[in-house]
């Protein structure tokens, strides 16, 4: 496709028809792609493709990455329906993702749960910094939620994720009915970080000690980048032990990679604590969490 006078070669996994969804399916079924690329020593969008609820928000200048809001233009997802979003980075391209508002899960009578699948690529060079709102499943909510993430050896990433209990103002904390989780990175096609569960809170209560406990908050950040060494990792533990009712554990899993596990009693001790791991790699706080 032509973006302004470049024109970019979607990659492979991006270069499908267009939209094919029956009527019916419209705002059920949708499908999100994105592809940034170096111009010029410029991050720009070369290739936007979103069908409605997605929304693609306009590409920003923030410094020397493209900073765009990704937004579901819907009430939220429901039983039935599956999202399908997929971002490639190009070779020396930065690019800032948000979302704009947290995604509610709503109740379903249907026999499938709801689906989210994503896939994120870095290229050599390239930098991908993620920072999402929470994911609120609302009582009897059923959620499948997949997101593969493949970097290049010498690319960054800063991924920042959240799950609240429930719309724990009404009550509701862990009461939706099934949730399946499944993050997994890939650096130079080496599996490096595995997370994986399932959670039946009528079945298995989620707030036992060894698992959630009192925390509401649930969040992994993923970091990797030259600076992600042990010495970094100490003490982000440290500061993260001094913010009251967060527990959090940090561990480099290896050369150059960072991860934290976030829990949290209340949403303004998880948002310090997700701001605890952007300052710690410069990375800006553009919008309150």
């Amino acid at each position: 496709m032509r973006s302004g006078k470049w024109v970019t070669r979607l990659p492979d996994a991006l270069a499908e028809p267009r939209d094919q969804r029956s009527a019916s399916a419209i705002g059920r079924r949708a499908r999100l792609e994105l592809v940034f690329g170096c111009r010029r020593g410029r991050t720009v969008l070369t290739h936007a493709y979103a069908e409605p609820p997605f929304r693609v928000g306009r590409s920003l200048d923030a410094g020397s990455y493209a900073y765009v809001i990704l937004i579901c233009s819907g009430p939220g997802i429901f039983g039935g329906d599956v999202l399908d979003q997929r971002v490639h980075v190009e070779r020396g391209a930065r690019v800032l993702l948000v979302s704009q508002a947290a995604l509610q899960v709503h109740p379903t009578a249907a026999v499938h749960a709801a689906i989210i699948q994503s896939r994120f690529q870095v290229e050599s060079g390239g930098e991908l910094d993620c920072f999402w709102d929470p994911v609120i499943p609302f009582a009897g909510a059923r959620l499948s939620q997949r997101i593969e993430i493949q970097s290049a050896a010498d690319s960054r990433l800063f991924w920042s994720d959240a799950l609240m209990a429930g719309r724990t103002g009404s009550g509701e904390v862990w009461r939706f009915d099934d949730l399946s989780h499944e993050l997994r990175l890939t650096i130079d096609g080496r599996l490096k970080y595995l997370e994986r569960y399932r959670l039946t809170p009528r079945s298995r209560p989620v707030d036992r000690r060894w698992m959630a406990g009192g925390a509401h908050y649930v969040g992994t950040t993923l970091v990797h980048h030259e600076d992600a060494r042990t010495s970094c990792a100490e003490r982000l533990h440290i500061q993260l032990e001094a913010i009251d009712e967060v527990r959090a554990g940090v561990d480099c899993l290896a050369p150059n990679l960072l991860v934290g596990r976030l829990l949290a009693a209340r949403g303004p001790q998880f948002a310090a604590a997700r701001a605890a791991f952007r300052t710690a790699f410069g990375r800006p706080i553009l919008r309150r969490t």
